[in-house]
């Protein structure tokens, strides 16, 4: 990650740093999202490619290490931090993530930026910004950990930026070590991935072109034969001209493994049951060859007009959208579909990579609370199964209460369903039949997905 960052024309805050500040400020003060936060502001902003990317890693680098910033600025602070301005708060933690992680950041920079954007802050703001950063900065690395938790889970959890409810989930049920395996994981920057519109444009031709046009360096994703995987590029996706001319989307490779799972056939009829933004519904469309129909369901309409937006930039016609949930669709008509791809709303565990605040956002009780909305939706989408239809069941989420216990559930009450996993496939699924993905196994989101047939 480059340090360099645009300066201010009147002396002020470097753009990137004023842009991420009012990110995380609303990702903490409204419970905003990081990703459509940071997507609007920059959108508005119009910064350079630099500065955009050097708010992004703060953004989500802050976001990602934020309990461990906090244990380790703890010691430097007279107030606890909880009790400070949240834009205090959000200027501590951005400044000490840029002088722990960011070795070629300039301290003094980063440090004056803090000061300078604190201004904007209550009374004496900049103040105590200044004289808390530069006592954490003359602080070496190792100097600047404090004693650790007594607790063994709580220490660990405190080290990987953890809630301690989480870690202590994910020891119990992968030991210690590959629950720290995972949570470091988790804490690492995805991949950016790209899937090939195979309608329009090979994998490997999509390679010489992103190679050619715009400088992107790419290599065969491991599993999905559309996948690419980006390893240089010198500009967001949607400024490349295969983004623009529909020969690509972007998407995580678990993500794509999703679809594959349900084997859509060309001349069948698909339902999607939770289909925004149309990332895995414009991939059903590519494996039917865009013959066939796909009912796309979404009860938001903003959200829908996303997935209206995405197979016009596709060049895909196979895909009627309806605004409606899953369970109304149900209740107004009989069995319809071929297939059904169910990839039901969760607790988002699985994809803190990319949205590291959920982390900080969800409980225990949340899960479960979590897997009872799932399973209403589960019974509903298999309604609109016909005899030996097929469906998958899929979550970003690696909690068997959200996963292996809703299907358990559904199975038990629906005799007339079985588990169908394919006898072939890219990834090795485990031995009960599941796709199970993990970034520190797979260097994927983790998602959890599994076949079932009627009949």
């Amino acid at each position: 990650m480059s340090a360099a960052a645009s300066r201010s024309p009147r002396g002020g805050a470097a753009p990137a740093r004023a842009l991420a500040a009012r990110v995380l400020e609303r990702v903490e003060a409204d419970a905003a999202y990081a990703d459509l936060t940071l997507e609007a502001e920059t959108e508005r902003g119009r910064l350079a490619t630099r500065d955009v990317g050097l708010a992004t890693e703060l953004v989500y680098g802050t976001l990602r290490w934020q309990r461990y910033l906090d244990w380790i600025l703890t010691p430097h602070s007279r107030r606890r931090l909880e009790a400070l301005d949240t834009r205090v708060r959000v200027l501590l933690r951005m400044t000490a993530y840029q002088l722990v992680f960011l070795t070629r950041v300039p301290a003094f920079a980063a440090v004056n930026d803090a000061v300078t954007l604190a201004r904007s802050g209550p009374r004496g703001a900049a103040e105590y910004t200044n004289a808390v950063l530069r006592a954490f900065g003359r602080r070496g690395p190792r100097e600047r950990e404090p004693a650790p938790p007594r607790d063994p889970i709580d220490a660990l959890a405190t080290r990987c930026s953890f809630p301690t409810w989480l870690a202590a989930r994910w020891i119990e049920r992968y030991g210690d070590a590959d629950a720290t395996a995972l949570m470091r994981a988790m804490n690492e920057r995805p991949a950016l991935s790209v899937r090939a519109n195979t309608l329009r444009i090979s994998r490997e031709m999509l390679a010489a072109r992103l190679h050619a046009e715009d400088g992107v360096a790419t290599q065969p994703t491991a599993w999905a034969p559309e996948g690419l995987t980006v390893e240089h590029a010198a500009g967001a996706p949607g400024r490349w001209r295969a983004f623009g001319d529909g020969v690509c989307v972007v998407q995580d490779e678990a993500s794509m493994l999703v679809a594959r799972l349900l084997q859509p056939h060309p001349g069948e009829t698909v339902i999607d049951a939770c289909a925004a933004p149309g990332t895995k519904t414009t991939h059903l469309a590519q494996l039917m060859e865009d013959r066939g129909r796909i009912v796309a369901l979404d009860p938001q309409p903003a959200r829908l007009a996303r997935v209206n937006e995405a197979t016009a930039r596709l060049g895909i016609t196979s895909v009627q959208t309806i605004e409606s949930t899953v369970q109304e669709l149900a209740g107004s008509s009989g069995p319809r579909a071929d297939a059904v791809l169910a990839d039901a709303p969760c607790t988002n565990l699985g994809v803190l990579r990319r949205h590291p605040e959920v982390k900080w956002r969800r409980r225990p009780d949340g899960i479960a609370a979590s897997a009872a909305r799932q399973h209403e939706s589960l019974v509903a989408a298999a309604r609109l199964a016909k005899p030996d239809g097929r469906l998958v069941y899929a979550t970003c989420s690696p909690e068997p209460e959200e996963n292996t216990a809703v299907i358990a559930a559904f199975l038990a009450d629906h005799p007339a369903w079985r588990l169908d996993p394919p006898g072939d496939f890219p990834l090795k699924l485990d031995v009960d039949g599941y796709l199970r993905t993990r970034p520190d196994r797979h260097g994927t989101d983790g998602f959890t997905a599994v076949r079932l047939r009627r009949g």
